[in-house]
């Protein structure tokens, strides 16, 4: 009884002492995300005098946000072990059903928005239902998705785009206005930050984060200790989908139209800003602010290769080559973790 009781203190310690090593190393991986994002605006910033410019800073912020909310979505399924291949054209089909709410269909402007969110949040939990009920492949059946909702986008616009120009305000709230004098930040930056506050406090304290994580480090282990794994994963999979559809709001209000063709790759930019986020492919491990970081380092590759006059055919390129260096990043942070 006496060796029982002196265990529990000393299992406890051990316990507390890996949990602290696990944050370091957390904290480790994004201190690194962040110091490469800071070499990128120094290195492209001697590179090209207009680069550091407040209007192309602000153009590299507005770039962030679609990638940046499709990448939030993401970090849950990733989280999990899971993938999600179709929030990129599932993004495209939210812009265009939220284009049709408010002007075919004559909805109010907030809601057609809150409808394009539920639309994403619908997308999100078929794939949830088709991956933890009918336990097809998240690859497969995301996949899928991504090829329906590309389909759908075409036929419900009718292969043309879907203006919103007739909508007053949508652009100006939701995408091109400046809610804060003498910034030229534009709204839908404040809109990302905001849903990446949101992110993180559902992922590190809520009932649905927790569950995440434990999914992800082990999924059979969370199902015998008596959660309904399906359910919770049908749950994370619409929440995820949330995300999705308010970066098919924030598209169409961009643009003050909705465009069916669009969307396809943008999936592999923002499971690339994830990874470089510091979450594991693997499942278990990932932090919102890491794929905040991610979403950022993509944004102003991208922009200061454009301000270098690279051909898109060279940027395309370097983006695989950053995905290829992420993966094996990650494959590399497994590895030491796993001695």
């Amino acid at each position: 009884m006496t060796l029982l009781q002196d265990a529990a203190p000393a299992k406890a310690a051990s316990d507390k002492k890996s949990e602290n090593i696990t944050r370091l190393k957390s904290s480790l991986q994004q201190l690194l995300a962040f110091a490469s994002l800071l070499a990128l605006v120094i290195f492209f910033s001697v590179a090209s005098h207009s680069f550091y410019q407040p209007a192309n800073l602000s153009n590299i912020l507005l770039s962030t946000v679609v990638t940046g909310l499709l990448a939030l979505g993401t970090t849950f399924v990733i989280i999990t072990g899971g993938i999600d291949l179709s929030i990129g054209t599932g993004m495209t089909l939210c812009s265009v059903m939220t284009a049709v709410f408010m002007t075919n269909m004559g909805m109010p402007m907030f809601v057609g928005v809150l409808c394009g969110i539920l639309f994403g949040a619908m997308i999100g939990a078929i794939n949830g239902l088709l991956i933890a009920l009918l336990k097809i492949p998240p690859f497969i059946a995301t996949l899928a998705m991504m090829m329906v909702a590309a389909g759908l986008a075409l036929v419900i616009s009718g292969t043309k785009p879907v203006y919103t120009t007739d909508v007053e305000g949508f652009q100006k709230i939701f995408a091109l206005g400046k809610s804060i004098p003498g910034l030229v930040i534009p709204n839908a930056v404040f809109i990302l930050f905001a849903a990446a506050i949101i992110a993180g406090v559902v992922l590190s304290k809520t009932v649905l984060g927790r569950y995440t994580y434990s999914i992800g480090s082990n999924e059979e282990a969370t199902a015998l200790s008596g959660v309904n794994v399906t359910k919770w994963k049908i749950w994370i999979y619409t929440v995820a989908g949330c995300f999705t559809g308010l970066a098919g709001v924030i598209a169409t209000a961009r643009l003050n139209s909705a465009q069916p063709a669009g969307g396809m790759g943008l999936e592999l930019q923002a499971i690339a800003a994830v990874i470089i986020g510091g979450t594991s492919l693997q499942g278990g491990k990932g932090t919102i602010i890491g794929t905040v970081i991610g979403a950022l380092i993509m944004a102003v590759l991208t922009n200061g290769l454009s301000i270098m006059s690279i051909p898109q055919e060279w940027q395309n390129v370097a983006v695989g080559v950053v995905i290829l260096l992420a993966v094996y990043l990650d494959i590399l942070r497994r590895k030491e973790s796993a001695k």
